[in-house]
C-alpha cells in the first residue's frame, strides 16, 4: 500500500513538472553540464534547459565569478555546435578568456546596447530563435511581467536563458526557474609550481522550482565542474610533506 502511494506521488510530480514547463528529456536531449553533486538539486536530477535562470551579484568580483560560472554552463550547452548570444550594456567579458572554459569566442555573438529596455527586448527576441544554444542577458532591473515574456519565449523555442543581475536595486521575484548567487573562492596552485590554480566558486542555489536549494564549493577542471574538498587537499599536502 505504501509503495503504491509512493508511485502515485512520483507520477503526480512528473505530471506537474510537465505542466510547469519541465519536459522530460532522455537520450541525447538530456544534457550533462558536468555540475556533479548539484544535479541532485534539480527536478529529475537534470539541469533545467529550455528555461530562464537568474544569477545575482553584489560586488564586481562576484559579477566576474558569475560570468565565469555561466561560461562553464555554456560550454556544455554549446557542445552540439550551436551559437550563443550575449547581450549587455557594459560588456566586461574578455572573449579570449572563454577558451579556458572550452568555449570558442567566435561561437558567441556579443550585442552591446545603450539601455536596459533594449537589452530586455533583444533578449526576448533572441530567445525566440530555435537554433541557439543559449542567450545571456545582463539586466539589472527586470519586472515580473517582462520576465514572464522571456519564460514564454523559451517554452516555445526550447532555448536556455541566463539573466545576470548585478547590484539590482529591487531584488523582486521574477519568472525564472532558479536563482543563483556565485562568489569567488581563492584558488590553489599545484604544489611547488608557480602560477594560479583552477577557478573556484561558492555556488548557492537560492531558489529552484520543484528542486532542493543548497550551497556547494566547486572548481573548473578543464571541461567540467568538480567539488572542492579542502580537508582532502589538506591531508594530501600533509602526506606529501611526510613522504617528501
Amino acid at each position: 500500500m505504501v509503495s503504491a502511494k509512493k508511485d502515485i506521488m512520483e507520477q503526480l510530480k512528473k505530471e506537474i513538472l510537465v505542466l510547469q514547463g519541465f519536459k522530460s528529456v532522455t537520450g541525447e536531449s538530456a544534457m550533462d553540464l558536468g555540475l556533479g553533486p548539484i544535479a541532485k538539486a534539480f527536478p529529475n536530477e537534470i539541469f533545467p534547459t529550455a528555461a530562464v535562470h537568474e544569477l545575482i551579484s553584489t560586488a564586481p568580483e562576484d559579477a566576474a565569478a558569475t560570468s565565469g560560472f555561466v561560461t562553464g554552463l555554456l560550454s556544455g550547452l554549446m557542445k552540439a555546435g550551436r551559437a550563443c548570444i550575449w547581450i549587455s550594456m557594459h560588456r566586461t567579458v574578455f572573449p579570449p578568456a572563454l577558451k579556458a572554459f572550452g568555449v570558442d569566442p567566435d561561437k558567441i555573438i556579443f550585442i552591446d546596447l545603450q539601455c536596459e529596455k533594449d537589452v530586455c527586448w533583444a533578449m526576448e527576441e533572441a530567445l525566440k530563435c530555435e537554433g541557439l544554444a543559449a542567450v545571456v542577458g545582463e539586466i539589472r532591473e527586470l519586472s515580473f511581467t517582462a520576465s514572464r515574456r522571456l519564460q514564454l519565449a523559451v517554452e516555445k523555442s526550447r532555448v536556455t536563458g541566463f539573466i545576470l543581475r548585478h547590484q539590482p536595486r529591487n531584488l523582486n521575484t521574477i519568472a525564472a526557474v532558479s536563482r543563483w548567487r556565485i562568489v569567488p573562492l581563492p584558488s590553489e596552485t599545484t604544489e611547488g609550481l608557480p602560477g594560479v590554480g583552477l577557478p573556484r566558486w561558492n555556488v548557492e542555489l537560492l531558489k529552484i522550482r520543484n528542486g532542493k536549494p543548497g550551497a556547494w564549493q566547486l572548481e573548473w577542471a578543464g571541461d567540467h565542474f568538480q567539488p572542492v574538498y579542502p580537508l582532502v587537499y589538506a591531508l594530501q599536502k600533509e602526506q606529501i610533506k611526510k613522504t617528501g
